[in-house]
């Protein structure tokens, strides 16, 4: 992995972790002063499901030396129900 895509991958990483720790942090006010009366868990709990999410994010983002993008990974998963779908058509008619 060369020095750019590791720099890309960190950065993916600290975006994904400000946007899922705000998210958590949000969604965590939300619930405590709309469902529970102002006390401090649901933060607590929001942000920690936030950050846990990220964390696991980055793990595997970090991990992998390949990446495979959606599209290729869609048209794959297209061609093989094609291909599968048209096998199981002809065995059958014979």
């Amino acid at each position: 992995m060369s020095e750019k895509e590791l720099g890309q991958k960190w950065d993916r990483c600290l975006a994904d972790s400000a946007i899922k720790l705000g998210t958590g942090l949000g969604l965590g006010i939300v619930f405590s002063v709309v469902f529970f009366k102002r006390r401090t868990w649901p933060i607590a709990f929001g942000t920690g499901l936030g950050l846990g999410m990220a964390y696991s994010n980055c793990q595997n983002d970090l991990r992998s030396h390949y990446v495979l993008h959606s599209k290729v990974a869609k048209v794959c998963v297209l061609i093989i129900d094609i291909i599968y779908y048209h096998v199981l058509s002809w065995s059958d008619v014979t």
